[in-house]
């Protein structure tokens, strides 16, 4: 069986020839950049840098060599961009915590604080607050809490739905471009639309947003369950009439 015919057998809930294996068809099911690297290495690969296809947790592409090499059976289609809201393209080098030499996009753009943590920035732009930061020696970004002052008069779901809009001509051509590519391989095709991530609450902090408005620290969103039903209430709502 193809990738495609196994992964489409057991979604029928028949019996495959074996279990289909996903290893980073998205951004749930991916593996960190260093584990990447190092099953390369094991499979006795070229050596060369590995892409980071998702800037937050630091996952990597993993190659058409080493898809063979691990008899993967999905093909992926990413966003076009990051969490932090940047293009995911023009290529740049960049060094881990742990030393290890990977490629990210062109605006992943860093700096350290006092501590010696690394912060990123949404849209890459250095003149905004950053909107993650990765302890120093850490192996992936956490969601910067930038809430801004709650004034209960002033609260309007629509602050909450900034990030939520419908897909862009230009990310429309993006996946058009990206889906042709994956059907032509023997893999079944996984594509991972934007912004349909309804009640995650990774999401709440806005990390693409320059500068995030509404409920945006994730304690105050858990009391609003209970403290601001109906505002709740309007953001799902919200949510599920853009997705």
């Amino acid at each position: 069986m193809t990738g495609k015919e196994r992964v489409s057998v057991s979604l029928n809930h028949k019996l495959p020839d074996a279990v289909p294996l996903d290893f980073a068809g998205t951004s749930v099911t991916g593996i960190h950049v260093s584990c990447v690297a190092a099953l390369r290495d094991h499979y006795g690969l070229e050596k060369r840098p590995v892409k980071i296809c998702e800037s937050g947790q630091l996952l990597g592409f993993i190659d058409e060599d080493l898809k063979q090499a691990m008899g993967i059976d999905v093909e992926e289609v990413f966003p076009r961009t990051s969490k932090f809201g940047f293009p995911v393209e023009n290529w740049k080098p960049w060094r881990t915590f742990q030393g290890l030499e990977v490629l990210v996009p062109g605006d992943f753009n860093t700096t350290l604080d006092q501590n010696g943590d690394l912060l990123i920035y949404p849209h890459g732009d250095l003149s905004a607050p950053p909107s993650g930061r990765m302890p120093q020696g850490g192996y992936f970004f956490d969601m910067e809490i930038r809430q801004p002052p709650v004034e209960e008069e002033d609260l309007d779901p629509e602050m909450n739905l900034e990030e939520y809009r419908p897909i862009s001509g230009e990310d429309l051509n993006h996946y058009q471009r990206e889906v042709t590519r994956a059907a032509d391989s023997k893999r079944a095709v996984c594509a991972s639309f934007g912004g349909m991530s309804l009640g995650d609450v990774a999401q709440v902090p806005g990390p693409s947003l320059m500068y995030p408005r509404g409920i945006r620290d994730v304690a105050e969103w858990y009391i609003s369950l209970r403290t601001r039903t109906d505002y709740i209430h309007q953001v799902f709502a919200g949510q599920c009439e853009i997705a």
